[in-house]
């Protein structure tokens, strides 16, 4: 998705209590439909229909430790043996994506391990792989595919 638009992406909104709320497709329910939230729809999506993410292998602002306080990253990836693939860092359109972004996404891998990384505002997107044997980030013109990605 690096500065790829996400085409066709129409979110399920609806209005309770005076609040705009999106549905999760992931969580299965409506949630604060805030600039962020919109933007991980759009990436979730985009994961889903574009690059064939298993929406059954994709986990939202479930929590972990890292350096012992616990966070919640926006979306990890998961191959089908359940190892993550890939977190995502989701920011919303105002946001910029800058190093701060990058080292969020990037303290969470330390705990996951996971392949590669993206982030994104919406309408700029990075991703990267982790070499783990130079310990080195190396970015990417285009996000993998799952299938590709599971076979690095």
């Amino acid at each position: 998705m690096n500065n790829q638009k996400t085409s066709n992406f129409l979110p399920r909104l609806r209005e309770k209590d005076k609040k705009r709320e999106v549905f999760c497709v992931i969580r299965k329910k409506f949630v604060a439909a805030t600039p962020e939230e919109f933007v991980r729809q759009q990436l979730l999506h985009y994961l889903i229909n574009s690059k064939k993410y298993p929406a059954g292998l994709l986990s939202v602002e479930k929590s972990l430790k890292v350096n012992g306080m616990t966070r919640r990253p926006d979306v990890v990836a998961f191959s089908h043996n359940l190892k993550p693939l890939l977190i995502c860092e989701c920011k919303a359109p105002k946001i910029a994506i800058n190093q701060s972004v990058f080292d969020q996404a990037a303290a969470y891998n330390s705990t996951l391990n996971a392949k590669a990384l993206l982030v994104t505002n919406g309408s700029i997107t990075q991703s990267c792989l982790f070499n783990y044997s130079e310990k080195k980030y190396v970015f990417l013109k285009e996000l993998p595919s799952c299938k590709e990605l599971d076979e690095i």
